[in-house]
């Protein structure tokens, strides 16, 4: 009897989302809509404040890829409209048009804690090692706020963090070593603002590092800059053969990120960017105000002198403050388990990446998922409508809706993954 009244008790608490960026927001908007209490903490003073770290960046999927259908229900009682479904929205355009008024609509509005950084999870009153009862008792989160720290109790917990903030170092064997650190002026992690920090990079050697659309982005901006500066210098470091970077190309479901690959593709051979492949990075330090790149090349030992660093290397999970859950994170991808192989780079190209939801996304420690962006590990194929569709099905399962939960809504077309 005694149980029972204890869980009744943890079903009336709320379920606490983690992070204000799209996915959190429509995890809120899709409870919302069930009835179910929820509250969203988000470490920043606004929403999406991962995104506000590349807002300058132009999407490759237009805004109907983009917006949750219960965000857009929300978002039409307030009289909001859908920007024009074709077109192509950047990071600005996706937090002032969409996140920002998603975060006003009354039924989120008040939901939200901002400047509320989550610095621990537990289970009340037992630390990792402890079994007994412990699907019965809530979670415990502990929190950093701007004037004191504070704990709120959750019956379930949707970490919705991304990974954006915890970049991958150029070191070729994956570890942050001193050497790079120390270069934090000469290093910029993500794609620059260029239009605003031209100067930066204007009759400069720059060396881009990685083989993503990131860095694909960049190469192109560069070569802007290159245009209007002929002193410019790109040099594009990376460890595959550099065709397979181009992607689809022409037959890319995806225009623009097929147009991306066949620009570059052109700069390449017109030997405006010069490339370095493989090309692995050792060590990197600073002489006579430049920095030097050493590494291996075709097995020899390669040193390369440049101005700056630009680092699109990818991103990787944090999961510091997770330590007392129990989590089922695939070794390799550090993906959740169940959805491993689907994302595993080594394996999967741009093959189709079948929806998923509650079930592939639970973890031993139950009503704990790791969703969006972080779900996805150090795999780099992530779409902002596979998120919503894990969030959709995760809410109908924390709302009763068994059955709906196991139901896909979307699809996504074979070559969308990246």
């Amino acid at each position: 009897m005694e149980r029972q009244k204890s869980c009744n008790l943890v079903q009336e608490l709320p379920v606490v989302i983690i992070g204000a960026g799209p996915i959190g927001l429509a995890a809120a908007a899709q409870l919302a809509l069930r009835k179910v209490p929820f509250v969203v903490l988000e470490a920043g003073a606004g929403v999406a404040a991962n995104i506000r770290n590349w807002q300058h960046v132009r999407l490759f999927t237009t805004w109907g890829n983009n917006i949750d259908a219960d965000a857009k229900q929300l978002l039409e009682r307030q009289g909001w409209e859908l920007p024009p479904v074709t077109e192509l929205p950047t990071g600005a355009d996706l937090i002032s048009k969409y996140l920002e008024p998603l975060s006003e609509v009354p039924e989120i509005k008040s939901s939200i804690r901002y400047n509320a950084k989550v610095i621990s999870i537990a289970k009340k009153n037992q630390d990792k090692m402890k079994s007994a009862n412990r699907e019965q008792v809530p979670f415990v989160i502990y929190i950093h706020g701007e004037e004191n720290n504070s704990r709120l109790e959750a019956r379930a917990v949707i970490d919705a963090t991304g990974t954006w903030s915890n970049p991958n170092p150029i070191h070729t064997e994956g570890v942050w070593l001193q050497d790079e650190q120390l270069l934090q002026d000469e290093i910029i992690y993500g794609v620059p603002n260029f239009e605003k920090d031209s100067i930066v990079f204007k009759g400069k050697h720059v060396a881009v590092v990685g083989s993503g659309h990131s860095a694909l982005n960049t190469l192109y901006e560069l070569a802007q800059i290159k245009k209007t500066d002929a002193a410019t210098s790109i040099t594009w470091i990376l460890r595959k053969d550099v065709a397979l970077t181009y992607g689809l190309q022409e037959k890319d479901s995806i225009e623009a990120r097929g147009s991306l690959g066949v620009n570059i593709r052109k700069l390449a051979e017109a030997g405006v960017i010069q490339i370095k492949t493989p090309f692995y990075i050792h060590e990197t330090f600073e002489r006579d105000e430049k920095v030097v790149i050493r590494g291996e090349l075709l097995g020899r030992e390669e040193e390369l002198v440049v101005d700056k660093i630009i680092a699109n290397t990818g991103n990787r999970p944090n999961f510091e403050f997770l330590k007392e859950l129990r989590l089922h994170n695939d070794p390799i991808t550090e993906s959740n388990h169940h959805i491993a192989s689907l994302i595993d780079p080594n394996k999967h190209s741009c093959g189709s990446v079948p929806l998923h939801g509650e079930q592939q996304l639970r973890h031993p420690e139950k009503d704990f998922y790791i969703v969006g962006m972080k779900s996805y590990g150090r795999a780099p194929t992530f779409l902002l409508a596979t998120g919503y569709e894990q969030v959709r099905s995760i809410s109908a399962y924390l709302s009763g809706g068994i059955e709906e939960s196991k139901r896909t809504n979307q699809e996504c077309k074979p070559t969308t993954c990246g």
